[in-house]
Formats: C-alpha cells, structure tokens, sequence
C-alpha cells in the first residue's frame, strides 16, 4: 500500500483521462470532487512515444491551470484478469510524461476496465449514431474513469489508484496499490 494511501487528496477539481493510441479523452469535475463531467477529446500522433511538449500533452497542462484541477486521473487498461498488457504500458508511460509536466499537481493511475464498452452502450442507449460516437466516446470512457474515481475517494476517505511520481513509468511495488 502506498504511503498516501490513508491521506486524503486536498480539494478541487480533478481532471479524468482515457488514453487511446490516436485520441484521448477528457473529463473534469466540479470543485467539489463530485460530478464529473465530458470535457475534450485531443488529437494524439499515432506513431509516437509520449513526450513533453507533445500537443495532447500541453492542452492537457492548459486545462489543468484552466479548471484550477487538484490533479488527474487516468485509467489504466487492465485485462478481465487483471493482468497489464501493451495498453496499460502506454498509459503508464503517458502519466509518467503528464506527472513530469503537471508536477507538483498529482497523477493518478485507476482500473479502467470496460469503460469504453460502457461508454459506447451508453451512447447506443441514449441514441448517439456510431459514426458520431467515436467523436465523443473517448469523453464519455473519461467521464466514466473520473466518476469511478470520485466514488471511491469519496467511499472510502482515500486516493484512489496508485500514484504516479514524475520521471518514473511503472510504481515500485509498494506504491501499487490492488
């Protein structure tokens, strides 16, 4: 269990982030850690490692200073088993480089797993066609990531996932937390 575990994270806004290969979406929450709420979806390169300076990178550092957030969540891509893949690989990499950027803001890594299937039956329920879902399935796994988040902040008085340290990719075992 990481040292941070039993201390609460200090109040404002967070910032919720679903990484895909080619677009990452974004949601924030009001002040009070409570709703959260469909934000953007940036434009990534394809091809590339993350990096500082990268321009999904920067406007996500813009929305940061703009919502005044307290700090960001982003989902981590686990398999139904709970084992970590190349997708979770990239997410760690992408908070690594969103912690170095944002720091001393906190980053936070939470399972994510089925948020974007949910997210896109809740469009097909609420009758978003599938052509305009991809515009805004990528908030809407992000709104889901941060609520999930809140939740369990709220629910249980602790951070939620396991921290992220600027500069490093993958936590030592004893900042993982299940």
């Amino acid at each position: 269990m990481s040292s941070d575990a039993a201390s609460p994270l200090p109040p404002g806004a967070r910032l919720g982030v679903d990484v895909g290969t080619v677009r990452v979406g974004v949601a924030v929450s009001d002040a009070r850690a409570v709703l959260a709420t469909p934000l953007a979806t940036l434009s990534r390169d394809p091809g590339s490692e993350p990096a500082l300076g990268d321009p999904d990178i920067e406007v996500l550092a813009d929305l940061v200073v703009e919502h005044r957030a307290a700090g960001v969540v982003i989902g981590l891509p686990r398999s139904l088993s709970g084992e970590e893949g190349a997708a979770a690989a990239r997410a760690r990499t992408y908070a690594a480089v969103v912690a170095a950027r944002i720091a001393p803001v906190w980053v936070r890594l939470v399972d994510e797993r089925l948020t974007s299937v949910d997210a896109h039956r809740a469009l097909r329920e609420s009758g978003v066609a599938g052509r305009r879902q991809r515009a805004v399935v990528d908030q809407a796994a992000a709104v889901l990531i941060l609520q999930t988040a809140l939740d369990a902040e709220r629910s249980s008085g602790a951070p939620p996932g396991e921290r992220v340290r600027p500069g490093r990719r993958k936590p030592r075992t004893k900042d993982a937390r299940p």
